[in-house]
């Protein structure tokens, strides 16, 4: 044989379907292009790195969403002629599968199941789970309905797609979230050849939990599992969530926090823990984010300005924005707290005769009827008098240009005439507001009940003259196409100098994360997945702008005055303290990598061919514990973790810079960590 054809031959060999040390490759979820939740954010955003590990052996299986599917998935046709010959198999029992390129990084395979037409079988699948696990679905619940049919279908395709593939190819299925439990059962039922892999994101029993008023995790082994499922009529759900845990080869979560919920609730400790990463190649701007942060504070004055208008008597100059964000539940996502930690801060600010303003934005997506009458007035007061002034500026540039022309200098009494001024003073007129400005932008459908307007009056933050805090309510998805507060929520998050989230109920953390990347400091909680996660990697969190409040261990007052007081302490950095502290919170973007955190997947389904196959066990291309970074307290941090004292307004501009750039130890490559070290937090 020649060089040549052996050459191919090679290349033809590595291109045999399933060859790959993994074998095929199916991830399941109810979000495959399909915006739901969390979820699709994990899935989107995993999709680059997996691909370029798997190649094309890796598949993504959902539901069909016609609308979504229109814009985001490239309909082509089947590349392996296996993968084709089962869906026509499906297709051809008037079952609508729909084959695809997910356009996005990537550019994954999918696999989308329209469940509308399975309907004819589903008193049998009915049939078919209650024999196999007695979890009987009752008629109300059409959403779990539909989750049946997609987990029937997803089963039938894995089952086809195992009789015809090669004995030899291992086949991994990974399921996320209860959702795509019936998937899993069924496979298991009919005890396919394939590896399973169950992933729970949140336990849907927690979260109910959570929703109420109950001292949730110090009290994890004394629940009634099965009342307190029945009571909330999730019983059933409950049962397919645990099934899902308890069959799988290989059960994980995203966090440590969540793995304490899963082994009381789900009765299975996660074999393994796989965190949630963010693509940081989309999010990080290089060396201009601390630009893109100026320019997109400006698009906020914007807003401000209109918001506040005929009450600008702070200086936008010594302002900082806080936010929040998230799924609207008041007590999970820590609004009650925040809202209380700010009642404290407005007083602390007061009482330290400070000139520092804080605009807290709360983004809650909430029932509305349309847009607040004053907000609108005030942005359109704010557009008009900028008109106006643009109008004297073009025309006083005209007359300077015109007298010079002449041969002489303007007398300012010829730039600025009586009709300008009667113009400008008619804008400002206009401008003035006896009343104080609104503290939500939208008119609520349930004003009376919502729980964050009843919190502000109650501590009756109302954006009064005197106060130093004043707060913005934003019920609604920010957008660049909203006539109000034109702004997608990426350019928002840069704007802003502090994202707070004292969670009480968070698995993972997308919204702390994402201002990671981007370089903004955040507060998160020992009760979240992502703060219990940055505890772990760095020493020193509050030196990298990472806050992370104990609400596990301590009262609710405690918590809100810690969360209060490091507010505090942000509102006295100086403005180059504050430049210092983005650059080392934007270092940490290695932590949060799919193209390092991926490895974590990898283990797990290293774990499942293990359990399966422990012949076919593939080696660890790259093991988690050689891999794993942690940022240890610089040599530069003082033994106080306080910022104001970390960085002095006299200290020599080089000094400075010469403190918050990289140190060539801060990342350190290490062989495992302590059990002390994991068992802290």
């Amino acid at each position: 044989m020649s060089f040549t054809s052996a050459a191919e031959a090679a290349v033809k060999k590595q291109k045999t379907p399933g060859s790959a040390d993994f074998g095929f490759v199916f991830e399941i979820a109810w979000e495959v292009v399909n915006k739901v939740g969390g979820i699709y954010t994990v899935i989107r955003t995993k999709a680059g790195v997996t691909s370029e590990e798997l190649g094309d052996d890796y598949f993504l299986l959902g539901p069909y969403n016609h609308n979504q599917c229109q814009t985001e998935v490239e309909i082509c046709e089947p590349e392996y002629p296996i993968i084709q010959d089962v869906i026509n198999s499906m297709r051809a029992e008037g079952l609508k599968v729909v084959y695809g390129r997910w356009l996005i990084d990537g550019n994954p395979k999918v696999i989308l199941f329209d469940i509308g037409s399975a309907k004819n079988w589903l008193t049998d699948w009915r049939k078919d789970l209650w024999q196999a696990t007695h979890i009987g679905i009752p008629d109300f619940d059409t959403e779990t309905l539909d989750v049946l049919m997609f987990g029937a279908l997803v089963a039938w395709f894995l089952g086809k797609f195992r009789h015809l593939a090669n004995p030899d190819n291992v086949v991994i299925a990974h399921f996320h979230e209860w959702m795509s439990a019936v998937g899993l059962i069924f496979c298991h039922s009919r005890k396919l050849d394939v590896s399973t892999i169950f992933t729970t994101h949140a336990t849907l029993l927690g979260r109910h939990l959570c929703a109420g008023s109950t001292d949730f995790y110090n009290n994890l082994d004394k629940f009634d599992i099965d009342k307190e499922a029945g009571d909330r009529k999730i019983y059933h759900r409950y049962c397919l969530e645990r099934a899902g845990a308890t069959l799988s080869h290989v059960f994980t979560t995203v966090s440590q926090i969540t793995a304490d919920e899963a082994e009381h609730l789900l009765k299975r400790r996660p074999d393994i823990i796989t965190p949630n990463g963010l693509n940081v190649v989309k999010y990080t701007a290089l060396h201009e984010f601390q630009n893109m942060h100026a320019q997109s504070k400006e698009r906020i004055h914007e807003f401000v300005r209109g918001h506040f208008y005929g009450n600008i008597d702070f200086d936008l100059d010594k302002t900082l924005y806080f936010f929040t964000a998230g799924r609207y539940e008041f007590q999970n996502k820590g609004a009650d707290i925040f809202l209380e930690s700010l009642a404290r801060l407005n007083y602390l600010l007061k009482a330290a005769d400070s000139d520092t303003t804080v605009v807290a934005f709360l983004i809650f997506p909430a029932k509305t009827n349309n847009f607040n009458v004053e907000s609108l007035r005030g942005q359109a007061h704010v557009k008009q008098l900028r008109h106006t002034i643009q109008e004297i500026h073009d025309k006083i540039g005209k007359r300077i240009f015109d007298i010079a022309m002449s041969g002489r200098l303007p007398e300012p009494s010829e730039l600025l005439q009586p009709k300008d001024t009667v113009g400008l003073k008619r804008c400002l007129l206009s401008t003035q507001n006896t009343h104080s400005s609104p503290i939500v932008t939208h008119n609520m459908v349930e004003d009376h009940t919502d729980p964050i307007i009843a919190t502000i009056r109650r501590i009756q933050l109302f954006n009064l003259k005197t106060d130093r805090v004043k707060i913005i309510f934003f019920p609604e998805f920010l957008s660049k196409i909203n006539p109000l507060f034109p702004i997608d929520y990426e350019e928002f998050v840069r704007g802003c100098h502090l994202g707070v989230f004292p969670s009480y109920y968070e698995p993972w953390g997308y919204t702390p994360a994402e201002c990671t990347v981007m370089g903004v400091p955040n507060v998160s909680t020992n009760l979240s997945g992502f703060g219990r996660f940055m505890s772990e990697h760095i020493d020193l969190p509050e030196f990298y702008g990472i806050y992370v409040i104990d609400r596990r261990f301590k009262p609710v007052q405690e918590s809100v005055e810690q969360l209060s007081d490091h507010l505090f302490d942000f509102c006295r950095l100086s403005r180059r303290q504050r430049i210092i502290l983005r650059n080392r919170t934007e270092r940490l973007s290695d932590l949060l990598d799919w193209k390092n955190l991926g490895v974590y997947y990898q283990e797990a389904r290293v774990l499942a061919i293990k359990k399966t196959h422990p012949h076919k066990t593939p080696r660890l291309r790259l093991r988690r514990e050689q891999f794993s970074l942690r940022f240890p307290r610089p040599p530069s941090a003082p033994g106080s973790p306080a910022l104001s004292r970390q960085v002095s307004d006299d200290e020599e501009d080089e000094d400075a810079e010469a403190r918050c750039n990289p140190d060539p130890d801060d990342l350190v490559f290490i062989k495992g960590r302590s059990s002390s070290s994991s068992s802290a937090n």
